[in-house]
């Protein structure tokens, strides 16, 4: 039986993208299940990963590779803090498409510094990447010693916010903007001085969890990801911009986010996860699931789970407490800048700004004449870039 047979029916044609609880829990478990069933070693599971890499790609229009033009990056107002500095920045991941959000550095170090990539889910259209718990992530990663570029969803924050932000953000084709402007995030933070492009890491949460374990599955730049609160073998993204496009399914692939996320493998990974959310399965379901093919790279180790049974769907304190020591462990940065004289977690010392501060168009420097007018001019645009 091929692998890529889903093991109970589906719901939606092949051709509509699968969103929400697509499944079961139950359903979900034989989905993994059957995998294992039919995949079992390690030259196997890279033949189906090849074959899933390859759909994924096709469903999301992104084969061949559009041509990586020139980044045009704007740097706007820069603001200090106890440790690190933001600059408020965008850059053209297409002509006229800018990827707009806050690049923290460290202020402490000579570097090269690791490099991160932090993106968001849904929340208040308005903040964008600047949401506390976005702000407190990246300011506290700069401090310990790393490169950090927090971006934009697409309609969110200020990324084509010269349109509705609904009408710019319900897109189908969202889902290829993000990883395509997360690939091009990855190329501006690998430019940059005293980076260090042998150490890059991914986080996000919800539809920023999607995003970076995508990203994970897709680029082999990402040494570390950490999705977050997004990771599921039955929840399949609840957004048109996390699974409009019909990445799960075709007429001869099916996956499920548990299922991507494996292709990682054997690069480190930690899911953080809750008891409230589709996540709630990952210590008995997803995660056995992952060491079983991280095994196959006599890797099981590097896959982990922060499990929060108590707690729902979010980016908190706790989950953010989790994914410090682990990016410290593997990127190789310094712990103790994020503990107080007791040896605590402390986010205390960094500093919330608000929105407005970290935008790069302001009224003294708006957003360049050539943006393009919506989705489908940049969808247009990009596919003109396909040989």
């Amino acid at each position: 039986m091929p692998t890529w047979l889903p093991p109970v029916p589906l719901r939606k044609a092949p051709d509509t993208g699968a969103r929400g609880n697509w499944l079961t829990p139950e359903q979900g478990q034989q989905a993994l299940d059957h995998v294992l069933a039919h995949v079992h070693n390690r030259t196997e599971w890279e033949r189906e990963g090849t074959h899933l890499r390859q759909r994924i790609l096709e469903t999301m229009g992104l084969i061949p590779w559009p041509k990586r033009t020139n980044l045009n990056p704007i740097v706007g107002e820069r603001h200090y803090a106890e440790g690190y500095a933001i600059d408020n920045i965008a850059f053209e991941a297409i002509p006229g498409y800018y990827v707009t959000g806050n690049l923290y550095w460290p202020t402490v170090g000579e570097g090269p510094f690791p490099l991160v990539l932090s993106m968001h889910g849904h929340t208040k259209y308005e903040w964008g990447c600047r949401s506390d718990q976005g702000q407190y992530r990246a300011g506290m990663l700069a401090r310990m010693g790393a490169i950090v570029l927090a971006i934009d969803m697409v309609g969110y924050g200020e990324s084509m916010s010269h349109i509705d932000h609904a009408t710019a953000h319900k897109n189908p084709y969202n889902a290829t903007l993000h990883l395509w402007g997360a690939m091009r995030a990855l190329d501006l933070l690998c430019s940059l001085n005293k980076a260090d492009p042998s150490r890059i890491a991914a986080t996000g949460e919800s539809g920023g969890g999607t995003q970076t374990f995508l990203l994970a599955a897709l680029d082999e730049r990402i040494t570390v990801s950490v999705p977050t609160v997004m990771v599921s073998s039955y929840f399949f993204g609840g957004c048109t911009c996390e699974s409009g496009a019909p990445i799960h399914l075709s007429t001869d692939h099916f996956t499920t986010n548990a299922g991507i996320a494996a292709l990682a493998a054997p690069r480190q990974q930690l899911l953080i996860s809750d008891g409230k959310d589709w996540t709630d399965r990952n210590p008995t379901s997803e995660l056995p699931f992952l060491k079983t093919i991280y095994g196959w790279y006599d890797a099981a180790e590097r896959v982990e789970n922060a499990h929060f049974a108590t707690e729902g769907h979010d980016y908190g304190p706790s989950k953010r407490g989790a994914m410090y020591p682990f990016m410290a462990k593997h990127l190789g940065l310094d712990l103790s800048m994020a503990k107080n004289a007791t040896g605590e977690i402390d986010e205390s010392m960094i500093h919330i700004l608000p929105v407005g501060n970290l935008h790069v168009f302001t009224a003294a420097n708006p957003a360049p004449a050539n943006q393009l007018p919506d989705i489908r001019a940049v969808a247009a645009t990009l596919r003109a870039l396909q040989p």
